[in-house]
């Protein structure tokens, strides 16, 4: 369990690669794209078509209603685009207001970002223990909105898998243990609607793992609180971790460095050393690929 903890907490801080890279990489196709000149030119487009549309209601009332729907969906269309630039700019706060204006949306799309926005306004240092809740129990309800809204959003199952697990650490091992279920089938419905989505598989492995490699109290704990608890094997760990790996080759540290480890669980040295060293040899752009470094160096002197 504190492996998995401890991935779902870690993995999404800013930084200029890594996982939250994977993530922001990731985020424009579940949207409406990357600003850019492409953007430039809709705005300009956009502004012809409002020029248009004024005109058009001072020539007939009838036109009103039409141009209104069309302004309104360039609207949320704007929001995206303009949320999807804030979150590849690591611009946590300014995302953060602008998203949390479209609480009441009925958009999956706009309140599956807010939920990501709220989660990593949380993650901040600079936010205080009493904000940090009230942002985690704010993120899992706008997750939950989004899933309302649209059941087969796949971003909407991943970030509600990732909030959930954050409130368990506000309600104790019942609920984080029970809660955990509920974490792996959103996150393997999140697959199921995104197959190429390698972080949701990755978290999956973590899962796995850790619960693999759960310490015979805490089993003992699950087993009294649930008639059947949560299990794993370090087999179907490494499976979530090869078939990330296939989905986005050398998209995260942590990933190879957890092959290297899982290989190490089943006693298989030789391909435990080919992917520790590749987690050794892994680019350090983060302070957490440092630490991917470190571990993996330590481990292969083990070895």
């Amino acid at each position: 369990m504190a492996a998995l903890m401890a991935s779902l907490a870690r993995p999404f801080h800013r930084g200029p690669a890594g996982l939250g890279t994977a993530l922001r990489r990731q985020a424009a196709p579940c949207g409406r794209g990357w600003p850019g000149t492409q953007v430039l030119r809709k705005n300009l487009q956009r502004g012809v078509v409002l020029s248009a549309g004024s005109f058009l209601v001072y020539e007939a009332h009838k036109l009103i209603s039409g141009f209104a729907e069309v302004h309104a969906s360039f609207k949320v269309e704007d929001v995206i685009e303009q949320a999807d630039y804030l979150y590849g700019s690591g611009e946590t706060e300014k995302l953060y207001r602008l998203l949390v204006q479209h609480k009441n949306s009925d958009d999956a799309e706009l309140l599956w970002r807010l939920a990501r926005s709220s989660r990593d306004l949380a993650q901040l240092g600079s936010t205080s223990a009493e904000e940090k809740k009230q942002l985690t129990y704010d993120s899992l309800e706008y997750a939950k909105k989004a899933l309302e809204k649209n059941e087969s959003n796949s971003a909407a199952h991943k970030w509600y898998g990732i909030c959930l697990s954050d409130v368990g650490d506000y309600e104790g091992i019942k609920t984080k243990i029970g809660n955990a279920i509920i974490i792996k089938d959103h996150f393997q419905r999140a697959i199921e609607l995104n197959p190429k989505d390698a972080t949701t598989i990755h978290l999956i492995g973590i899962w796995c793992y850790s619960f693999a490699e759960m310490p015979w109290y805490q089993r003992k704990i699950a087993a009294t609180l649930f008639a059947t608890p949560p299990t794993s094997t370090f087999q179907e760990a490494l499976r979530y971790f090869h078939m990330a790996e296939e989905a986005d080759p050398n998209f995260y540290s942590k990933n190879l460095l957890f092959l290297g480890k899982t290989y190490l669980k089943l006693n298989n040295k030789k391909m435990a050393l080919l992917w520790l060293s590749k987690a050794k040899e892994y680019p350090a752009q983060t302070e957490e690929d440092k630490q991917v470094q470190k571990e993996a160096l330590e481990l292969l002197n083990s070895i």
